[in-house]
This record gives structure tokens, sequence and C-alpha cells, in this order.
């Protein structure tokens, strides 16, 4: 996980993160591609009565029954159509394969940890800063990095387990 490169207790040789990169509201971020297992077109969501806001549903991603979130809504973003660009990254999350809605799927990169900073404290007051562990400069755009265990926390865990699972299904 990056957060430990980034602390230093990565055996990383040279020195980068190896990241997906996706779009949501007009905003790029990133997220370690070794939780990330695949990138889908927007296939058939089954819409879950009373679930969350931020639960766009289920699809069946070959026999198995996974749970997609919308990452807009789950960020505080609007919720948007979605369109032709829009993708499903499939990605673990301490041991649990959920889907997350996402505007469009830009790059799979390596950066390198030196272009790597704190999330600035201004924004630590305005948006749930645990959900973030740092901003990556490329270039002359800026990439947000998601830590995906705090944006996907322990009692969603649980409730997507819920969701999923063969007898919620019968």
């Amino acid at each position: 996980m990056f957060e430990e490169a980034l602390e230093g207790g990565s055996s990383l040789p040279e020195k980068n993160l190896h990241l997906v990169t996706f779009e949501l509201s007009g905003e790029d971020f990133g997220v370690d591609i070794m939780q990330v297992s695949e990138v889908l077109p927007v296939p058939r969501i089954t819409r879950v009565p009373q679930a969350p806001a931020c639960i766009k549903g289920l699809i069946n991603l070959r026999g198995k029954i996974l749970v997609v979130i919308d990452l807009n809504r789950r960020l505080g973003f609007p919720s948007k159509e979605t369109d032709s660009l829009s993708r499903i990254i499939i990605v673990e999350v301490k041991d649990t394969v959920i889907g997350m809605l996402v505007n469009s799927v830009k790059e799979v990169m390596r950066l390198p940890l030196s272009s790597i900073e704190p999330t600035p404290e201004m924004i630590k007051s305005k948006i749930n800063a645990e959900y973030l562990t740092g901003v990556g400069k490329t270039g002359n755009r800026l990439l947000i990095l998601l830590n995906l265990a705090r944006v996907i926390g322990e009692e969603e865990i649980e409730e997507f387990n819920k969701l999923s699972s063969p007898e919620a299904n019968s």
C-alpha cells in the first residue's frame, strides 16, 4: 500500500508509486494499483431498495455478486449520469471486493515519492482528510491520492458483505 511507501516502510527500489488514476467531478484521483483487479465498462447495475445513498447497486461479475458504490457520492461530489467514459474499478479492500463507479479512468502511472506532499491543512478542515493519503504533482496537474481503507470503512464493508452474500440474494 502506498501509505507505507510514503512513510518509508516499503522496499520499492525505484521509489515510485504505481497508481490507477481516474476522474471524479473534474478532479484527478489515484489509488494503489495493487488494490485494483480490473476496470470495466459500466454493466447493468441492479438498484437495492433502501441502500445507503453511496451504493449504486449490485452487478454480476462472472457469477459473483458485487456491490458498486458511486465514488462521487461517497466523497461528497454530485452524482453524475453514466456515459461512455464511465467505468467501474474493481478493488479489494480488507478482503472485500467491490466496484467503484467513476466518471472515467485516465491512466496507469508511476509517481515518484518525491512528488507527493501531505494533504494541505486548509483542505483537511473542509473534507474528511482521513480519506486522503496525499497530493501528487505530475507535470502541471495535481493528483489526489485516496486511502481506500478509509473511504470504504469497516461499517460499509460489513454492509457490502451482507448485500453481496448469497443469503441476501435469495
